[in-house]
């Protein structure tokens, strides 16, 4: 993709960004969010099919961002230019959504969030399943992984939803140990 491309994904992806912080994902427009990005139909639609494409593309690019970042060891851009990475996953996690990228923020909390919620669960199950596979398989009982990561991506879902209720009050250092604690008796 060329840089007059990337550019014009951008604008799409900031438009699309503002609108969900103002309306329900439903009723957005095609047209609204051309407008809002100043370009023409022919070129939105040279980017992406539909409206639901855009949308899948925004989370793929928002969440894959942050999960990519927490895999990659020698990652030091922004939180970590001058720091040691965090040991733990979801801190890291915890970071990045802190720094609120893109307003990751905002589109988890906004009205339409029940869809970003979803694909944020099924990125954070990936990363889970990779992550944590080798301890889900040693686990004595008899719960199913698939089991376990539903309960531990829903539940981490749900503490930043949580998190983000109480305006960030707690760090993601706290709010991994908390988490931590949680998982113990699951991991």
């Amino acid at each position: 993709m060329d840089r007059r491309q990337k550019k014009t994904r951008a604008a799409i992806f900031s438009a699309f960004g503002k609108l969900l912080s103002k309306k329900n994902y439903n009723k957005i427009t095609v047209q609204e969010i051309i407008d809002d990005a100043n370009i023409g139909r022919t070129t939105f639609y040279a980017h992406f099919e539909t409206k639901d494409d855009l949308l899948k593309a925004l989370c793929e690019e928002l969440f894959g961002h942050i999960m990519d970042s927490a895999l990659d060891c020698t990652h030091r851009h922004g939180l970590y230019s001058d720091s040691v990475k965090p040991e733990s996953i979801f801190c890291h996690l915890l970071q990045h959504l802190q720094e609120n990228d893109n307003n990751i923020l905002g589109l988890l909390s906004c009205e339409s969030n029940d869809i970003f919620l979803r694909y944020f669960k099924g990125c954070l199950s990936k990363l889970i399943r990779t992550q944590f596979s080798d301890s889900l398989r040693k686990k004595t009982c008899n719960v199913p992984a698939d089991f376990l990561i539903n309960h531990i991506s829903g539940s981490f879902v749900e503490m930043v939803l949580w998190w983000i209720n109480e305006k960030l009050k707690y760090t993601p250092e706290q709010l991994d140990e908390y988490f931590g604690c949680v998982l113990k008796s699951v991991i």
